[in-house]
């Protein structure tokens, strides 16, 4: 199933009782919510491109980012406020596993006005 974003978009290759694989496909210069889950937990691999994870941590929720070139993979725990971002000049393309809970979004800023 493809679902389309106005940061690019999802294809749902898998979804069980137990978990959902994805593709993301984000183009250039685009960014996903800041956000966070309740109880979401996924882990990505980046296939292509170079992806700026940003993460808002702490009290004070200090903003910092790492960045992920293809062949690494990072693990998005329940209550972590982040941000996926394709700000290197190309598009990226990333594989997502993760648990069923796909409306678990708690937005705290979007670029494209969602709520």
């Amino acid at each position: 199933m493809i679902v389309d974003k106005p940061w690019g978009y999802e294809h749902i290759w898998a979804k069980t009782d137990k978990y959902v694989g994805k593709l993301l496909y984000i183009n250039e210069e685009q960014r996903l919510s800041l956000k966070y889950h309740n109880k979401k937990e996924e882990t990505i691999y980046i296939l292509e491109g170079v992806l700026e994870v940003i993460l808002e941590e702490g009290s004070r929720r200090d903003k910092h980012s790492v960045f992920l070139e293809p062949g690494d993979t990072f693990h998005i725990a329940p209550m972590t406020i982040y941000r996926f971002a394709a700000t290197q000049g190309m598009d990226v393309k990333l594989m997502e596993v993760s648990t069923i809970e796909l409306d678990d979004v708690e937005r705290i800023e979007d670029d494209y006005s969602r709520t």
